[in-house]
């Protein structure tokens, strides 16, 4: 907050912590349309007056630079450097609105302005600071929005290989070189990276603003796409989580604008490896996975080895894995069979990687091995040999959780090599019993399909006599679900259950009420013996 003081014909600038500064108040109203109304009936008062301007552009530094404009008669020496400042300084101050041409402070900083394109890069960068500091200030914007502009297309040159072989003197229109330049320190870097680090200043509210002109201004899709990878695996101590956690959340959303054949996969794990360590919404991360797990047949077995954020489940995050495979079954319509062949391989690879962990469930492990259909896979060997692993790390699995895993290996599809390897292999039941087992397995599912279907068509109707009978029938199914390991159709069958009891006892309250009101109904009456109203035959 900054404090102007005014006593008789001095005007007093105070900025918390820095000294004060003294000036003629009648020099500065001259100038000054602003100070001019707020002082001109009480330049002569002998009163102390104290006006807060709040969010002065640029503190103290930025108002001396505006009344030494004034001392001078309307003249200051403007630069690439201060032309941003003395422009908000002009606009807030509202300088020059009411003088001549001469002295419209406003008018000169602008049309130095029009000399931008012959700025050096470092005099871009600094007059992007300065916008982005100045914000909100009045005009501030439409200055970010010129200096971004001009940075963009210094980019999209074709013939320029480093920002330093561009330099001005004082808005000339000639380009010279810049040999005070620190090119020789960027000599190792590429011709379309060299401004990625340069660019790190940018706050949210830029970044996108820059990534959407590169857009519109053609520049190549991977280029950008990089540089977005770059900004986000950067750590920049300047910038605080919040706004570090906007700009990733503005870069995923950007995301969608790409082309998909400039986006890699290596890149994309890389972006949500920093998401992962930022406090960013869920929907975000989930978007991002989304895309990711569409390009999935793109990715190699590095990308998925995420480590686990509770190592005490397991060491890999498989539940990402899971949620990237569900992601691409989701567009696997669109898939060829080139595709679907690469990443039933990639599943497979990823399955051997994780199978010797002896954290890994059992009900996690068949989750990922089950995840893809058995059509998406040309030979079964893989899955064979990581199942095989698992069962020797996992000695304690129960003969059930053996068969779920064992049943999922397509026999027909094994190679002459693993089907010996199978025939002396003690792990695996023979063909026999998981014949019998998928076969008891299916029975289930059609019991429970058909009480589920059943249960969704009596809840419509109204209710009736064998509804008890069907609820222990349902019962009996649960009872053998559970012994056979259908965890997930148990929750949901059970589920229906307790809806079914519910609607039982509701309907047995609603019964006892109508019998009770039969019996009254149908004693002698002194009135109207015969008009007794029949009840429903619910209750008869």
């Amino acid at each position: 907050m900054n404090e102007v003081f005014c006593c008789q014909f001095f005007l007093f600038f105070a900025c918390s912590g820095q000294r004060k500064f003294q000036y003629l108040l009648k020099i500065l109203s001259s100038f000054s349309a602003r100070l001019g109304k707020l002082f001109g009936n009480l330049a002569s008062s002998s009163r102390k007056l104290k006006v807060i301007f709040d969010n002065f552009p640029g503190g103290s530094h930025v108002f001396e630079l505006m009344a030494r404009f004034c001392y001078n008669n309307g003249t200051i020496e403007i630069t690439p450097s201060n032309v941003v400042l003395l422009n908000c300084a002009a606009h807030y101050m509202e300088i020059g609105s009411n003088s001549s041409e001469k002295l419209n402070l406003g008018d000169q900083t602008e049309k130095f302005l029009e000399g931008i394109n012959y700025w050096t890069w470092s005099e871009l960068l600094q007059a992007l600071k300065q916008c982005q500091d100045l914000l909100p200030a009045t005009n501030s914007s439409f200055l970010l929005e010129k200096v971004l502009d001009c940075l963009v297309g210094r980019l999209t040159l074709p013939t320029l290989a480093s920002p330093f072989t561009c330099s001005s003197n004082n808005s000339s229109s000639q380009l010279s070189c810049d040999t005070s330049s620190t090119c020789s320190m960027r000599n190792n870097w590429s011709q379309t990276t060299w401004w990625f680090e340069d660019l790190l200043v940018l706050n949210a509210n830029s970044f996108e603003k820059v990534i959407r002109m590169m857009m519109s201004q053609k520049l190549e899709h991977a280029t950008i796409f990089r540089f977005i990878v770059f900004r986000l695996k950067s750590i920049y101590l300047s910038v605080r989580p919040a706004e570090e956690c906007r700009i990733t959340a503005v870069s995923i959303n950007l995301l969608s604008l790409f082309d998909r054949s400039s986006l890699s996969c290596k890149g994309l794990f890389d972006i949500l490896l920093a998401a992962r360590l930022k406090n960013l919404s869920k929907f975000y991360k989930l978007k991002l996975e989304h895309l990711i797990g569409s390009m999935l047949d793109q990715s190699t077995l590095d990308h998925l080895l995420v480590p686990s954020p509770q190592r005490n489940h397991h060491v890999y995050d498989v539940n990402l894995v899971l949620r990237l495979a569900k992601a691409f079954l989701l567009d696997g319509s669109k898939m060829s069979r080139n595709q679907w062949s690469k990443v039933a391989s990639l599943m497979d690879s990823y399955l051997i990687e994780v199978a010797p962990d002896f954290l890994l469930k059992p009900a996690k492990f068949a989750a990922l091995v089950m995840v893809l259909p058995d059509s998406a896979r040309e030979s079964s060997d893989r899955l064979y040999q990581a199942i095989d692993t698992y069962l020797q790390v996992h000695v304690q699995l129960s003969e059930e959780e053996k068969m779920r895993l064992c049943s999922v290996v397509n026999r027909d599809k094994l190679s002459a090599e693993a089907l010996e390897h199978l025939a002396q292999n003690s792990n695996f039941p023979s063909r026999k019993t998981l014949q019998s087992f998928i076969t008891q397995q299916s029975k289930i599912n059609i019991s429970i399909h058909d009480h589920f279907s059943y249960l969704k068509n009596s809840s419509q109707s109204t209710f009736h006599s064998d509804a008890k009978g069907e609820q222990e029938d349902l019962e009996q199914i649960l009872i053998y679900a559970r012994r056979h390991g259908h965890s997930k159709k148990i929750d949901n069958l059970e589920t229906e259950l307790q809806g079914m009891q519910k609607r039982v006892a509701e309907w047995e309250k609603v019964c006892t009420m109508m019998c009770s009101e039969k019996r009254i109904v149908t004693k002698p009456s002194l009135h109207g013996l015969g008009k007794a109203r029949s009840l429903p035959k619910l209750c008869s």
